[in-house]
């Protein structure tokens, strides 16, 4: 496939006709008359609530008796088999959640890209929808040029599906994918061994302990976690673990502080509202000796942590394991700038959920 037949396929997906077309117009006409669930505690599912008749929530692991957004929950197995659910999950698992509804019994399943389909604008479009289709019909031609650049096909069909995706919402083009998120940053084509690891992001060391315990051979990992609360997790986690360097910072293109939002988990991040302030610095500040392996999830904070650590990019010619998708633009402006100062780096790509969340790429 050409950069011009990757385009022409992404166009043909945007306005591709919905196949449960005919239960979707049911169900906003008010026509339905059969129990109505909705699958998926987000935005999405909120947005239907008053837009179509909606009789619970469906979640296996809420409390007896609860509700959400004035929605009694009930679980998959409590589903009546003459009942309608609308798959409102996106992020992580929307491909798992529409069998586990199937395996109940359950046969009309509508997702939230039929409904919005249907909708002809009344429902609004998931945020990462809405952000895609910004960038790509202001950049499609630059869209074009990563795809060429990719160095394998499955990080050109990667792309093609996940852009497919972020377009639409439109589940059928994750059929393929599995949420493998222990596999993410550990690629064969990395071809690792007796590296100097930098976790940029490092959480409660999750990734740091995949890395030992996957690479024995390694020579000293380097840390990266501004928030007390996850550095103390991850000591704790890592105690078993030698050679790991713990900076009690956060990577940027400058010293400095900034607010901290740290009630999101791993999903943590800079913030212009209320949080815990926090310590930056640059990884050309932060670290002396070459680095061979670089792995950055910062919650779309990434571009600016690379400006902090060109100068090892450029003298150390790293391996980079960058997450893209927090915005559509950052798989832009990351291929970028990596290959701004390398203009020689392969370029992989890999996605590791059926949703739009954790995808990486690759600079090698």
């Amino acid at each position: 496939m050409t950069s011009q037949d990757f385009r022409v396929a992404v166009n043909a997906a945007i306005d591709a006709p919905a196949a449960n077309q005919a239960l979707a117009e049911e169900l906003l006409s008010g026509a339905s008359k059969r129990p109505c669930f909705v699958i998926g505690r987000n935005e999405q599912a909120s947005d239907l609530i008053g837009k179509i008749r909606l009789d619970g929530l469906v979640d296996d692991f809420a409390e007896p008796g609860s509700t959400w957004r004035g929605l009694a929950t009930t679980s998959t197995a409590q589903l009546p088999a003459e009942a309608v659910v609308v798959n409102c999950s996106t992020s992580i698992s929307p491909v798992a959640v529409e069998q586990r509804i199937r395996a109940a019994g359950i046969e009309s399943i509508v997702s939230i890209h039929e409904l919005i389909h249907a909708a002809a604008g009344a429902i609004d479009r998931p945020q990462f929808v809405q952000d895609q289709r910004r960038d790509w019909e202001v950049f499609e031609a630059e869209w074009g040029d990563i795809f060429a650049s990719l160095e394998d096909e499955p990080s050109r069909r990667t792309l093609l599906d996940l852009v497919r995706y972020r377009l639409t919402a439109n589940v059928q083009f994750m059929q393929d994918y599995a949420v493998r998120v222990k596999d993410q940053y550990f690629e064969p084509f990395l071809d690792l061994r007796s590296e100097v690891f930098v976790d940029a992001g490092g959480f409660d060391g999750d990734t740091t302990e995949e890395f030992c315990r996957r690479y024995p051979d390694y020579r000293k990992v380097h840390l990266f976690e501004p928030s007390q609360h996850n550095m103390r997790a991850a000591k704790v986690r890592l105690a078993a673990y030698r050679d790991i360097i713990f900076h009690p910072e956060g990577l940027s293109d400058q010293v400095g502080s900034v607010t901290f939002d740290v009630e999101s988990g791993s999903a943590s991040a800079v913030t212009s509202g209320v949080g815990e302030e926090v310590q930056m610095t640059t990884l050309d500040l932060a670290i002396a000796e070459p680095v061979s392996l670089i792995k950055m999830d910062l919650e779309g904070w990434e571009l600016t942590a690379l400006a902090g650590c060109e100068r090892h990019i450029r003298d150390d010619r790293p391996k980079l394991a960058i997450a893209v998708y927090h915005r559509a633009s950052d798989f832009r402006t990351v291929w970028r700038y990596a290959r701004s100062i390398h203009p020689d780096y392969k370029v992989y790509l890999r996605h590791y959920t059926q949703g739009w969340s954790e995808t990486v790429m690759f600079f090698v």
